[in-house]
């Protein structure tokens, strides 16, 4: 399940997270969807980087009925990379998504030999979603 904070106008396929998101983990996410300046500031704040980025995943200790942590995503990122990439807002919002949940379930591809890229990809490719952002990132 998805606690939603959506703190835009946007308004997306939240359906369709929801399927990845159970699909992925029993626990209840909290997704928050703001602007740039406030993931900036968050940003800034949690990771001493002082820009705006896509997608931030903050996951939560665990004890008994926590949620598995928290995404947070730019709609900003999303609206400019789905129209640079060609594909819709949802696919760009559910690539994103994905990305922080395997965050969030305590997946790296910073340190990682490559385990998240290929987890991302097949959960990419049974959801029928354009490359995912490691592939694209990572070429």
């Amino acid at each position: 399940m998805i606690d939603l904070d959506n703190r835009t106008d946007k308004n997306y396929n939240f359906e369709m997270l929801e399927t990845i998101a159970s699909s992925l983990t029993p626990l209840e996410i909290e997704l928050m969807l703001t602007d740039n300046v406030e993931i900036a500031q968050i940003n800034r704040e949690f990771r001493n980087i002082d820009k705006p980025t896509d997608v931030l995943s903050f996951p939560n200790d665990p004890f008994p009925g926590a949620p598995l942590g928290t995404i947070i995503i730019s709609v900003d990122k999303v609206t400019d990379v789905a129209k640079e990439l060609g594909h819709s807002e949802n696919d760009e919002l559910a690539l994103l998504f994905i990305h922080g949940i395997l965050h969030l379930l305590g997946m790296d591809h910073e340190v990682d030999q490559g385990e998240m890229r290929t987890k991302e990809e097949l959960i990419v490719r049974k959801f029928a979603l354009p490359l995912s952002l490691i592939v694209r990132t990572q070429g």
